[in-house]
């Protein structure tokens, strides 16, 4: 009798895991570029859709009615500017998707740590000094990358500025939100921040005109609905469920092939190439952030908040 196959170790389970959420999450820039909506209402859905499917959840637990029931005035007012910033965040990516490469976006929105450093430096922590080193090698990236950028056209040169900003924005919703989770579990949490970013989005998707269903085809919404479902339901919630075994610093490392993932899933689905003088620019941003996490690897669990998928305080933005 042939011996039955050992279970997969804890180690390979999340390893399998990781490789999952690192497919949803890189099919996020990808298939945000590819929906036929406007980008404001895509990211009014994503969020929308998401805490549609919480509410269920918070519903029925006991222990999370109770929680939410007992949440402090600051608790609800530091979860509504976390929303505000995750609102931030995605109102500046997703249109960027759509004015430069997808390769390109990705990786100016995922500098999240480099400004998380340099925002933790203004509030008074004091980053190690290969952090530093690190920063200024993914920021020389991203110099040349947008002046290559410039030189395809003023637009990409645009979407790179608004790419940018989604990470910095993402940087301040990641920092308020690792404060929220020091008291209160992650589904309330994300219930919070996930309505507050959804309510936000309304209102600009409102006053800025964009179609929020009018006209969309049912390959729309089955493409939000994959959206909602991949990158900001799954992926994020696997990368939480693995960071307590393979730790933070290789899940993190290992988020960094979002970058030529979504390239990648660009390049296939998409036929979106990135010129030749990107690629020496998109390897330095990669290099200078695995830098930056390698570097924050030793630090207090207070001060390790160098991206949203590093630590389960703090929900991943993409």
């Amino acid at each position: 009798m042939a011996a039955t196959p050992a279970a997969p170790s804890g180690t390979r389970l999340d390893a399998l895991l990781l490789t999952v959420a690192l497919t949803t999450v890189s099919v996020s820039g990808p298939l945000a570029a590819a929906t036929a909506a406007p980008a404001l209402a895509i990211a009014f859905w994503r969020n929308a859709l998401a805490v549609a499917g919480l509410a269920p959840v918070m519903a029925l637990r006991r222990r999370l009615r109770a929680e939410l029931a007992a949440t402090s005035r600051r608790t609800v007012l530091l979860s509504l500017a976390s929303g505000a910033a995750l609102a931030a965040h995605f109102g500046l990516w997703l249109p960027s998707l759509h004015l430069t490469s997808v390769a390109s976006s990705v990786a100016l929105v995922t500098t999240t740590p480099v400004w998380t450093t340099l925002l933790l430096r203004m509030t008074g922590h004091r980053p190690p000094a290969a952090v530093w080193g690190g920063a200024a090698i993914a920021f020389a990236g991203v110099l040349v990358l947008t002046g290559v950028d410039l030189s395809l056209s003023a637009e990409a040169l645009a979407g790179d500025a608004l790419a940018l900003g989604g990470g910095i924005a993402a940087a301040g919703y990641v920092l308020i939100g690792a404060e929220v989770r020091r008291t209160t579990s992650t589904t309330t949490y994300t219930f919070l921040c996930y309505g507050a970013t959804a309510a936000l989005l309304l209102v600009v998707c409102l006053l800025a005109g964009a179609s929020l269903g009018a006209g969309y085809a049912g390959e729309t919404w089955l493409k939000l609905l994959a959206l909602t479902a991949t990158a900001q339901l799954l992926g994020h919630s696997l990368i939480n469920r693995v960071v307590r075994g393979l730790g933070p610093s290789i899940t993190s490392t290992a988020l960094l092939l979002e970058t030529p993932g979504a390239a990648l899933i660009a390049a296939v689905w998409l036929g979106q190439l990135p010129p030749a003088a990107a690629y020496p620019a998109l390897a330095l941003i990669l290099l200078g952030l695995a830098l930056v996490i390698r570097a924050e690897r030793g630090v207090t669990p207070e001060r390790a908040t160098v991206d949203a998928p590093l630590d389960e305080r703090a929900e991943p933005v993409r």
